[in-house]
């Protein structure tokens, strides 16, 4: 019971900054560290508790499987980041995200995210377009947009791929939440 606890716990906690990166990062392109942070603590609580009531092959992959999807998803926004096509923020923010998901539900993620981060872009061009808004909030992602500012918010995609993905890999199944009851039982 005390793993699935801190399981639940963990995802809500991650989901809600979640919703603290995509505001941040759509109010001024920006993503504070804490959001990061605070995602990979509860990540680790959630698994190292899960895998000391030995609940953890019910619900989270291995170790390595998780550490692999945030390393191959750090490496890949580092780049891209040195390309000046990623800010930092997005790159730690989706690591962290990646750290979830593990290699299992990577593809998912990324799908999600890139198809995310479309819409957006194509928000982006139409405020760019056709100006809709009168005021919209200083320093803004819909003022940025509407000014033909060339970047989008991307926190909000990672934010909607965290979403989808965890979703996908099961973290709100019901099926899987009483496995983790049935199987330590």
């Amino acid at each position: 019971m005390i793993g699935f606890l801190f399981f639940l716990f963990g995802v809500l906690v991650t989901l809600g900054m979640c919703a603290m990166a995509a505001v941040s990062d759509f109010k001024g392109f920006r993503i504070p560290n804490i959001v990061s942070v605070v995602i990979i603590i509860a990540f680790v609580l959630a698994f190292g508790i899960t895998s000391l009531t030995g609940q953890r092959e019910f619900i989270f992959g291995t170790y390595t499987s998780h550490g692999a999807a945030a390393l191959i998803v750090l490496v890949v926004t580092a780049i891209m980041f040195c390309l000046k096509q990623l800010g930092a923020g997005d790159s730690k923010f989706a690591t962290a995200v990646a750290l979830w998901v593990g290699l299992s539900g990577l593809a998912a993620f990324l799908f999600y995210m890139a198809m995310a981060g479309g819409v957006i872009a194509g928000l982006s061009l139409i405020l760019k377009k056709w100006k809709p808004l009168k005021n919209p909030p200083a320093e803004s992602w819909l003022a940025k947009a509407q000014e033909g500012y060339p970047s989008v918010p991307y926190g909000i995609a990672i934010a909607l791929g965290a979403l989808a993905s965890f979703v996908y890999t099961g973290y709100f199944s019901p099926d899987k939440w009483q496995s983790m009851f049935v199987g330590v039982g």
